[in-house]
């Protein structure tokens, strides 16, 4: 059968079910085009045609004509057989043969392969999604993104406000899905941007970065190994850090107290480690003493020089477990309040320091719920004071 199946995007259909089998464990786009023996950036145009979403197995209608019944028709044809006796050996109307026969040229020119390939394209008709069919339903999604509900926040409240009306019921997978295969047609593109994740597909679950090269931190210090004050913000001077990316190579480092959420913002000339640790090592080096005695960071590779940062400066540095952003949420939800002043593709390299401070001293100005509406400012000082 695959054979009578048209490519797509230069893949044959058993390829493309490799590629997306591939891509639900786990797999990196390299690695699956290194698999194929394709380039990464082959796999990435069929990936992102399907918003990274794995469209549903095709498969024949039973009612359809197969390959083999189309080549058997082919070569009746050849043969000078009659249309009701070509039916007969197949167990068909007649009417079906006929129609089958017409459509893809008559007679003299009916040919097998081609004749399937034409039938499996035009029988590609997507069904029409939820939102497409529902308006009022349609309304309400569209109406709960644009506050920046998330799509299971709006399945639940939707459960919850319709309890009897199944029509008003969907899932939230079906809400990701209308988001990303732009195929469907119910929801703009642009609703994505309410998305707290805003990724251009949807990733895997099994997503991971082993065998990638990422992670391989010498002589990292666990954040098992870090003291359970840092954890419950008894004590304030922990930290929490990460890379703030704005265009593909532009970035700033985002510095957030723990105990307070007062955040410092530092200019850095590239994600190299050794621009990374001399510009935090300055910053440092300028705080009162005391107030950053550690400091939490991911696994990235802008830290691989970390020992050079705590000798220089007597901060310990703890890295968070591989693939556990939530493990420095402080650092996560402030450059999540970020993206206000700097959106996704802003070039960081135009922005100063003083610009930058400017939008840290706005950050710690700002009242904080989780902080009994005391701004950052005040609570640092607060703690600080209490521990002199």
């Amino acid at each position: 059968m695959e054979g009578s199946m048209e490519r797509q995007w230069g893949f044959t259909p058993a390829q493309q079910a490799e590629v997306w089998a591939r891509r639900k464990a786990g797999e990196s786009l390299t690695a699956i085009g290194r698999a194929l023996g394709k380039l990464e950036g082959s796999i990435f145009t069929l990936v992102v045609a399907q918003g990274g979403i794995a469209p549903a197995p095709r498969c024949r209608a039973r009612r359809a004509l197969s390959a083999e019944e189309r080549e058997q028709i082919s070569r009746g044809l050849i043969a000078g057989e009659s249309i009701r006796a070509i039916a007969r050996e197949l167990g068909r109307p007649a009417s079906t043969i006929s129609r089958e026969v017409t459509r893809h040229g008559g007679r003299m020119q009916y040919r097998a392969v081609a004749a399937d390939r034409r039938a499996w394209r035009r029988a590609h008709r997507p069904k029409a999604c939820r939102l497409a069919l529902e308006p009022e339903l349609r309304r309400i999604v569209v109406t709960k993104l644009k506050q920046h509900w998330s799509p299971e926040q709006i399945a639940g409240w939707l459960k919850r406000e319709y309890p009897q009306d199944t029509h008003m019921h969907i899932s939230h997978e079906t809400i990701y899905r209308t988001l990303y295969v732009q195929a469907r047609g119910a929801l703009k593109k642009e609703l994505q941007a309410h998305l707290r994740r805003r990724h251009a597909v949807r990733r895997s679950r099994n997503a991971t970065t082993v065998g990638q090269g990422r992670g391989q931190i010498p002589d990292a210090v666990s954040i098992a190994e870090r003291p359970a004050s840092v954890e419950d913000r008894a004590v304030p001077g922990h930290w929490e850090g990460d890379l703030f990316f704005g265009t593909r190579t532009t970035q700033i480092v985002t510095l957030v107290e723990r105990a307070s959420r007062f955040v410092q913002l530092i200019k850095v000339p590239s994600a190299e480690t050794v621009a990374v640790v001399q510009a935090l090592t300055r910053h440092v080096q300028r705080l009162p003493n005391g107030i950053m005695a550690s400091l939490t960071w991911d696994r990235g590779k802008e830290m691989t020089q970390h020992r050079a940062f705590t000798i220089a400066t007597d901060v310990t540095v703890y890295f968070c477990d591989p693939q556990s952003p939530w493990q420095r949420g402080t650092n996560e939800n402030t450059n999540g309040l970020l993206r206000q002043y700097f959106p996704k593709g802003t070039d960081l390299s135009t922005v100063t320091q003083a610009q930058l401070n400017a939008v840290a001293r706005q950050l710690n100005m700002r009242p904080r719920k989780t902080l009994g509406f005391m701004t950052p400012a005040e609570k640092l000082a607060s703690t600080v004071a209490l521990t002199d």
